[in-house]
């Protein structure tokens, strides 16, 4: 197959691709201060098809961290404020009657996206919630007994705030595993909030990412190319075995009443592949597993309430269990 290219100009050749996807830091970092594990992490789940969880304290610029990530690789976006007044029908869309036709059209919702930023998703019901659940799964909407697909890529970022629990549902552990990565947003550095601060003095407006500089780097050919070079990336068995052993450790740990599943232990395996190909090797080592496994594990397990009483923390569970389980060699 010939190589594509995008309006930003790239042929989605594998080794232009891997720079491309490099350069989205330096593009980000135009709007966003200091937060390049979140930025790797969103790369990271776009190459292996998944969706993201962001988790931090309000103002910590998950919407905007987001936002910028869709103007850099020039993909649709669209938010949803999740409200607990929210519809399913207000994110998959639904069917309009036209009087003129006196047929009923299929009007879609935002979810018909390539990047769709789910903002504030523990504040809405179960119900709008598992609204998502077939558009992460299946990457399709059915309604009314007709499935239509969603865009390619499609992505799900979802914020939420760990903080405030008043008027919030907590995501069921079912949907938390349909994320590929939760992604924590720690509050900035002092040198980073006095460069936030800095920029606002000098005019940055985050609503207008254009003005900021942020200018397409990457594209969908990239991403196809990345992802195929990914997907070509050599894993020994020693690693396949080194990721079960990881994730049956979970399941053992006394300190855990629910330990990563099966997919858990595929995802893991997914996103270490990506790690690698991002950092220039064609194999997988034990450091890609373990760089990529508390963002991918640490939403798939649960504590006992005991040990959360003791102010143990999913992280620090796994954290210990990656210090026990032998590495290979």
């Amino acid at each position: 197959m010939d190589p594509t290219t995008d309006n930003a100009g790239n042929t989605g050749d594998p080794g232009t691709a891997r720079a491309s996807l490099e350069a989205l830091r330096a593009e980000i970092a135009k709007a966003v201060v200091g937060q390049d594990p979140a930025v790797t992490g969103l790369v990271v789940a776009l190459l292996c098809r998944g969706h993201v969880l962001l988790e931090g304290v309000p103002g910590v610029a998950k919407t905007l961290l987001v936002r910028a990530l869709a103007s850099a690789l020039e993909l649709d976006t669209k938010r949803v404020q999740f409200t607990p007044d929210l519809m399913p029908s207000d994110v998959t869309g639904s069917l309009v009657y036209d009087t003129r036709t006196a047929e009923f059209s299929f009007q879609p919702g935002p979810v018909f996206t390539n990047l769709l930023l789910a903002d504030e998703i523990n504040r809405t019901p179960p119900k709008t919630q598992s609204s998502l659940l077939e558009a992460m799964e299946e990457r399709q909407v059915t309604v009314d007994g007709t499935p239509r697909p969603l865009p390619e890529p499609f992505l799900v970022a979802a914020t939420q705030n760990p903080v405030e629990y008043e008027g919030t549902y907590p995501l069921p552990e079912a949907q938390l595993d349909r994320f590929l990565l939760k992604l924590t947003i720690p509050l900035p550095s002092r040198q980073d909030e006095i460069d936030v601060l800095t920029r606002h003095a000098e005019g940055f407006n985050p609503r207008d990412l254009r003005a900021a500089g942020v200018r397409p780097v990457a594209g969908p050919a990239d991403l196809e190319a990345a992802r195929a070079a990914v997907a070509k990336t050599t894993v020994s068995p020693e690693i396949t075995g080194y990721v079960v052993d990881i994730c049956r450790a979970t399941r053992e740990s006394p300190s855990l009443t629910l330990g990563v599943s099966p997919r858990g232990a595929t995802a893991l395996l997914a996103t270490a592949r990506a790690w690698a190909w991002l950092t220039g090797r064609d194999y997988v080592i034990p450091d890609d597993v373990k760089a990529l496994a508390l963002p991918t594990l640490r939403h798939r397990v649960q504590l006992r309430p005991e040990a959360e009483m003791e102010g143990v923390t999913a992280d620090s569970v796994i954290n210990a269990i990656l210090a026990h389980v032998p590495v290979p060699r």
